[in-house]
């Protein structure tokens, strides 16, 4: 993932990140128990002001997805989530993979581009 990597493999969850950051850390690894999990803040690249925590992208890594379509593996990572997509987070790219997945594909896909915002 592109961006600031605030949170990393194998439980290493402490590091950088501002306090949405550590909450959406906090959040997904108390719902997901995940074996992989990053939380990426691509905020800066949306033209916010210093220091916004607007646009987040995430890796998670979870046995509780198995044998779920992704529609509902993006639904349990919205749900952990939801105080915070109804407040301070605007936006939020979610990739979500078993452990089976990751570990036959750790490939992960570009942050989609700014395409609104203060930069047009």
């Amino acid at each position: 993932m592109r961006g600031p990597l605030l949170a990393a493999a194998g439980g290493a969850m402490g590091g950088a990140g501002g306090p949405l950051a550590r909450t959406i850390r906090a959040k997904l690894t108390a719902a997901l128990q995940p074996t992989h999990l990053e939380v990426r803040d691509d905020s800066p690249r949306h033209g916010g002001p210093p220091g916004a925590e607007t646009h987040f992208g995430v890796l998670v890594v979870s046995g509780r997805f198995a044998g779920l379509p992704p529609l509902q593996r993006h639904r349990l990572v919205h749900e952990a989530l939801r105080a915070e997509l109804a407040g301070p987070l605007h936006a939020l790219q979610v990739i979500a993979r078993t452990p089976e997945q990751w570990q036959s594909d750790p490939h992960v896909p570009p942050a989609p581009p700014c395409l609104g915002g203060s930069k047009r």
